[in-house]
C-alpha cells in the first residue's frame, strides 16, 4: 500500500523553490547590477518557468527585499517579547543586539550571511531601490510606533512619544547602516558593533550637556 505524503510536505517544497529564487536573484543582482538582471535570468539559474517566479514575487523588487522583509519581521517579534519594565528606547535596543544572532540564523537558511550583507550595500547605492527601501523604512518605524505604544499603554493618536522614539532610533540605525555602507570593513561584526556604539550614545545625546565643563557652564546671552 502506497504510504501517503507527510503533511507539509508540499509547502516545504514550495519554499525550498521561493528560497532558491531569492538567492539567485541576490547572486545575480549583486554580482551584475539589479538593473541589469532580468527575471528570464533569475528562472533559467533556477530552471523554473516566469510563471513560478510570479507566483511568489510581483516583480524583481520584491525578491530583492524579501530577505530584508523577513530580518524586520523578526525584530518586530523581538521588540514585542522585550520585558515589559524596559523603557522604549532600550527595548528596541535590546531587542535589537540580543536578536542579532537568531536574526542571522534566520538569514542564513535562506542565503549566505555574506550574500545579505552584500544585498544591503546594493540597495543603499542602487537609486531604484533605494527609493523603496526608505518607505519601507518609515512604515516599519510605524508598526514599532505602535508596538510601543501598545506596551507603554498610551494612545498613538495623541501620544506623540511612540513616534518621537521611532523617530530616533530609525535616524540612528540609518546612520549607522551609511558609515558601515562607506567604511572599510563590511562583516557583520563591524555593522553590530558600529550600531552598539551608536545606540548606546542616544541617552547622553539627548539628555546631557555637551560643554565640556559639563553641568551649568554654558554661559547664557540676552
Amino acid at each position: 500500500m502506497e504510504t501517503a505524503p507527510r503533511p507539509g510536505l508540499r509547502e516545504l517544497k514550495k519554499q525550498r523553490t521561493r528560497d532558491a529564487l531569492v538567492r539567485a536573484a541576490l547572486e545575480l543582482f549583486t554580482t551584475q547590477g539589479y538593473e541589469r538582471t532580468t527575471v528570464d535570468e533569475i528562472v533559467e539559474a533556477v530552471d523554473v518557468s516566469q510563471r513560478t517566479f510570479f507566483r511568489y514575487f510581483a516583480g524583481k523588487e520584491d525578491a530583492a527585499f524579501a530577505v530584508q522583509m523577513m530580518a524586520e519581521s523578526h525584530f518586530v517579534e523581538a521588540v514585542r517579547a522585550r520585558p515589559p519594565q524596559e523603557a522604549p528606547l532600550e527595548a528596541l535596543r535590546r531587542a535589537l543586539l540580543t536578536s542579532w544572532d537568531t536574526i542571522g540564523e534566520a538569514i542564513e537558511a535562506v542565503i549566505p550571511l555574506e550574500l545579505h550583507m552584500r544585498t544591503f550595500q546594493l540597495i543603499e547605492s542602487t537609486p531604484a531601490l533605494l527609493a523603496p527601501h526608505l518607505r519601507r523604512q518609515e512604515e516599519l518605524e510605524q508598526e514599532l510606533a505602535r508596538v510601543i505604544a501598545e506596551r507603554e499603554g498610551v494612545d498613538l493618536d495623541t501620544d506623540p512619544r511612540p513616534h518621537v522614539a521611532l523617530a530616533v532610533f530609525g535616524g540612528v540605525m540609518r546612520l549607522t547602516g551609511r558609515l558601515w555602507n562607506a567604511g572599510g570593513d563590511h562583516s557583520v561584526t563591524a555593522l553590530r558593533e558600529l550600531t552598539a556604539s551608536y545606540l548606546d550614545q542616544v541617552g547622553p545625546a539627548l539628555t546631557e550637556n555637551w560643554h565640556p565643563g559639563g553641568g551649568n557652564d554654558r554661559t547664557d546671552t540676552e
